[in-house]
C-alpha cells in the first residue's frame, strides 16, 4: 500500500459500481482515500434488475439521500413485497404475498406461527399468510408504506425503478462526493509478481495504478474470474433458469401496484414491475425446456401482445457465484461476483451487503488483506442461504403440467441445509424449523418468518381429508379480530399514487 493516500479503483459502472462508490465515499469520507471509477464507453449495462428489498432504503439513508431526491428522477415506485401467482395447484393457495417484515408483525406473527403449527398437525385452521401481515394488506390495496403523522410506523419498503436512470443518479451523487469518474476502455490488466493487480492499461493509451481494485464488470468478470482465475461455482443443477425475454408496456396512470407480481408460466415465471413511466415485464425461463421463440410467443400471449409491434429483448446468464469474492487485492461486487435469478430481487441486496461487510473488514484489518478469509466466509454463507430460499420456490411447487415444473419438483440436487429445513417443516426432522435455520446460518437474509410464509403460501400442509376438529387445548386465532386489527392499521397508510405525488 502507498504510505500516503490509498488509491482504490472501481472497474465498471452500472448500479453495482456506483453503489460501491457512494457507500465507500460515505463511510470513508474522513479517510485519506482516493476513489476512481472507470466506466467503459463501449460496454452497456444489463438493465434488468429493477426491483429491490428494503436494503436499498437502508443504502439511501446511509448516503443521506431522501426518497424525494431520487425517486421522481428514476421513475421509482414503492414496493411492499412480492405476490406469487400460480406457483402451486393446491386449492386455496393459488396466490400468496411475501411482504417485507414490519414492526406491526410483532403483534401478528405469533398468531401466524400458532396457526401454522396447528395446521401442520392437521387441525383445520386458517394458515394462509396473506391474512396475517400488514404488508400483504398494503400490497393488495395499492397502499404505500408511508403512514400518516398520527401513526408513527412507516412500513419497511423496497422500490421499483428504472435501473439506467438509477445508475445515472448514483453517478451524479458519487461525483458530488469527490469520486473521480473516467470514461476508459481497459485493454490489459497488469499483475505483480505475487499475483496482485498492479495497473490497468486503456485503449486510449493511458495506464492507471492503484492499491486496491473492485470488479464491477458484470458477467465479463475481468479482474477476479479472468485475471486472477478465481473459480466460478455453477448452480445450474439446482437453479434451471438461464434466460429472460423482456418488454416494457405502458403504466396505468390511475392505478399503480405497490408490489412486484411473479406469475408462474409453462417453463418459468413472469415479473410485473410497475414504474411511474412504464411497466417492466420479463419472462424468466430455462432454455433447456423452451426455445427463445416459443418463450416470446407464450410471453406475448400472457401480456396480450401477440399482434402488437413491440420489441422484446433477450438476456442470458449463468447461475452461480465465485469461489472467493475477495482475492488478492481485488473485490468482486454485483454480477461479477455471481448471479442468482431475480425471483426475490436480491441482486442489490447482495451488492449492499457485500460492500458493507467489505468496508468493515478492510478497515478493521488496517486496509490490508488480514480479514479476507473472514469476509469470504460471511459472503458465502449469505449467498448460500439465498440459494436455498430461491431453490425452495421451485422444489416445493406442486405444478405438474409441464416437464419443467415436474423436474423442478423432483430435483435431488439440494444442499443439506435446504433438506434439513424442509424436513423440519414436514415434521420428519427432530429439530424445529427455527433451530435448523440457526444451525445452518440460513436466516441472515431470509429469516424464520420468510420460510414460514413460503411454505404456508404454497400450502405445504397435510391434506385436509382427515383434519382434526379444534378443541380447547388447540385454540386457534380469532381471524375476525385479526382482520380488523390489520385493516385498522392499514387505514393509516396513504394510497400509493398519493404518496408518489407527494414526492414531486
Amino acid at each position: 500500500m502507498n504510505q500516503n493516500k490509498l488509491k482504490i479503483v472501481i472497474l465498471g459502472g452500472g448500479t453495482a459500481g456506483w453503489m460501491t462508490a457512494n457507500l465507500m465515499a460515505a463511510r470513508w469520507k474522513d479517510k485519506d482515500i482516493q476513489l476512481t471509477l472507470i466506466e467503459s464507453p463501449d460496454v452497456g449495462i444489463v438493465g434488468v434488475g429493477e426491483g429491490s428489498t428494503p436494503s436499498l432504503q437502508n443504502f439511501f439513508q446511509e448516503i443521506g439521500v431522501q426518497d424525494s431526491e431520487w425517486m421522481p428522477e428514476c421513475n421509482a415506485t414503492y414496493k411492499n413485497g412480492i405476490t406469487f401467482e400460480g406457483w402451486t395447484s393446491i386449492p386455496g393457495f393459488e396466490t400468496y404475498c411475501h411482504p417485507f417484515p414490519s414492526k406491526m408483525d410483532n403483534h401478528t406473527f405469533p398468531k401466524f406461527d400458532r396457526n401454522c403449527q396447528l395446521r401442520r398437525h392437521n387441525f383445520d385452521v386458517e394458515a394462509h399468510p396473506d391474512r396475517f401481515f400488514l404488508g400483504s394488506y398494503l400490497s393488495q390495496n395499492q397502499k404505500s408504506p408511508k403512514a400518516n403523522h398520527n401513526f408513527p410506523f412507516d412500513h419497511p419498503n423496497g422500490y421499483h425503478f428504472d435501473s439506467g436512470l438509477l445508475g445515472k443518479f448514483l453517478r451524479k451523487k458519487a461525483q458530488q462526493c469527490g469520486v473521480e469518474h473516467l470514461s476508459r476502455h481497459v485493454t490489459r490488466v497488469n499483475q505483480k509478481e505475487n499475483g496482485e493487480v498492479r495497473s490497468l492499461d486503456f485503449k486510449e493509451g493511458e495506464s492507471l495504478e492503484a492499491d486496491f481494485f473492485v470488479d464491477c464488470t458484470g458477467f465479463a468478470g475481468v479482474l477476479l474470474e479472468k485475471t486472477l482465475k478465481v473459480p466460478y461455482i455453477k448452480l445450474d443443477k439446482m437453479l434451471f433458469n438461464d434466460t429472460a425475454v423482456v418488454v416494457a408496456t405502458p403504466s396505468d396512470k390511475h392505478s399503480l401496484n405497490s408490489q412486484t407480481k411473479s406469475t408462474a408460466l409453462k417453463h418459468g415465471w413472469a415479473w410485473d414491475i410497475p414504474l411511474t413511466s412504464r411497466t417492466g415485464n420479463g419472462y424468466v425461463f430455462s432454455s433447456k425446456y423452451c426455445s427463445i421463440a416459443d418463450a416470446e410467443t407464450e410471453f406475448r400471449e400472457h401480456l396480450g401482445l401477440l399482434e402488437a409491434d413491440v420489441e422484446v429483448r433477450t438476456v442470458k446468464w449463468k447461475q452461480g457465484r465465485l469461489e472467493k469474492n475477495w482475492s488478492q487485492n481485488c473485490l468482486a461486487v454485483g454480477l461479477s461476483q455471481g448471479f442468482l435469478e431475480p425471483i426475490e430481487a436480491m441482486a442489490l441486496h447482495l451488492v449492499y451487503n457485500s460492500i458493507g461487510h467489505f468496508i468493515t473488514e478492510f478497515e478493521n484489518g488496517n486496509f490490508t488483506n488480514q480479514n479476507q478469509q473472514k469476509y469470504n466466509q460471511i459472503i458465502d454463507r449469505g449467498f448460500d442461504g439465498v440459494v436455498d430460499y430461491i431453490v425452495a420456490h421451485y422444489r416445493m411447487n406442486s405444478r405438474r403440467d409441464t416437464e419443467y415444473w415436474r423436474d423442478n419438483a423432483e430435483n435431488q440436487n439440494m444442499t443439506p441445509s435446504f433438506m434439513a429445513i424442509v424436513q423440519s417443516w414436514l415434521g420428519s426432522s427432530p429439530n424445529n424449523l427455527a433451530e435448523e435455520i440457526r444451525k445452518y446460518d440460513s436466516g441472515s437474509f431470509f429469516p424464520l418468518v420468510s420460510w414460514q410464509i413460503l411454505f404456508a403460501g404454497y400450502g405445504v400442509f397435510p391434506s385436509k381429508e382427515n383434519v382434526k376438529p379444534q378443541n380447547q387445548g388447540n385454540q386457534s386465532v380469532n381471524m375476525y379480530e385479526l382482520d380488523d386489527f390489520i385493516k385498522r392499521c392499514g387505514s393509516n397508510y396513504s394510497a400509493h399514487l398519493e404518496a408518489l405525488d407527494a414526492l414531486k
